[in-house]
């Protein structure tokens, strides 16, 4: 290792990991999306490596709704090119459903499929954020 890195490694904070999986997103423009994340999932972030002279960084660490989420931009130039989200969805487990959509749909997240009472009996529906990734939401019908 390195002197410069093993200076970054002290000098990193130890900031908790919540949940026992945690999704690593590889996006363009991982700062933004950062932002984005605030805006529409009320993400409070944890922590984040300063962005580098091409507004890229290496780390941000997110709290969203009780879990960890950590994303990072794209180096293709080490090797991690940027891939287009696909198969999979980050599904949001919350009680207040229609304020968790509005929020997110007016920080701009595109509509996939709206809020319904699916066929197990709570209310579901996708949104899309500016950044290609599939965000579900799910509630228990209130009664």
């Amino acid at each position: 290792m390195t002197d410069a890195a093993e200076q970054t490694q002290s000098q990193q904070p130890k900031v908790p990991v919540l949940g026992g999986l945690v999704p690593y997103l590889t996006v363009g423009g991982a700062v933004k999306a950062a932002e984005f994340y605030k805006r529409a999932f009320g993400a409070e972030q944890a922590f984040m490596y300063p962005a580098d002279e091409q507004d890229r960084t290496m780390h941000i660490h997110l709290y969203i709704n009780g879990s960890s989420l950590m994303l990072c931009d794209a180096y293709p130039e080490h090797g991690h090119a940027l891939e287009k989200p696909q198969a999979f969805t980050l599904q949001l487990l919350v009680d207040d459903i229609d304020a968790w959509w509005k929020r997110a749909a007016d920080a701009g997240a595109e509509v996939v499929m709206p809020l319904e009472v699916m066929f197990w009996g709570d209310r579901w529906g996708q949104l899309r954020d500016p950044f290609g990734v599939i965000w579900s939401m799910n509630a228990p019908v209130k009664k």
